[in-house]
């Protein structure tokens, strides 16, 4: 191997690795943003838009996503990304597993009910950072969510990064949509500055 092979590998070697460092970022980046269907997006826009909702972020939680994975996404609509994103507890009843939810909208389910919500007004949690949102359930399968006493709020033992392959612990959640700490930290900072209801809406 001559001196001028010698100089084209020691330029072409390093171009392998930011090619390869590259197209990693990009699978990362779209696997996640693949998470979010497009037409839950384009749903949600609208009616954020129709009925007077904040139409700069949204709240989505997906709970056909196993449960060791981030499965909670705050969507930036101007931006097209996801802000923050996160491990959600279900809840715990009618024969609810790990790996298998079961929903319900009925008082003293401790399940999670599916559907659209309002983000509604902050007050003190005695879990996690002493913070919770009550919820509004706005369709037939949570219509009951805010009589139930369904709130968004944290608590401390749920990782802040995805545990997969193991699941969440049952038992953290009787039907609220339970987060980490530092995810509610975020959410938190994020609620506090709206004018406007922010959508939360869970489905699978």
């Amino acid at each position: 191997m001559n001196l001028n092979h010698l100089f084209m590998l020691r330029l072409f070697i390093p171009f392998c690795f930011l090619l390869l460092a590259m197209c990693s970022s990009s699978k990362t980046e779209n696997t996640v943003y693949e998470r979010i269907d497009s037409t839950k997006i384009a749903e949600a826009f609208s009616f954020c838009k129709k009925n007077g909702f904040d139409t700069a972020t949204c709240f989505f939680v997906d709970m056909s996503i196993h449960s060791g994975k981030n499965r909670f996404f705050v969507w930036d609509f101007a931006n097209k990304k996801v802000l923050y994103e996160g491990l959600c507890c279900h809840g715990m009843g009618k024969g609810s597993t790990p790996s298998v939810p079961v929903f319900s909208n009925e008082s003293g389910s401790y399940c999670t009910s599916l559907g659209k919500y309002k983000v509604g007004i902050r007050s003190y949690s005695q879990w996690g950072i002493h913070v919770h949102y009550k919820l509004h359930g706005l369709e037939s399968t949570n219509s009951n969510a805010y009589n139930r006493i369904v709130v968004l709020h944290s608590y401390y033992p749920v990782s802040e990064s995805e545990i997969y392959p193991f699941h969440l612990s049952m038992g953290w959640s009787l039907g609220c949509p339970v987060v980490s700490d530092s995810l509610m930290t975020n959410l938190d900072a994020l609620l506090q500055k709206k004018t406007k209801p922010t959508l939360l809406w869970i489905y699978k």
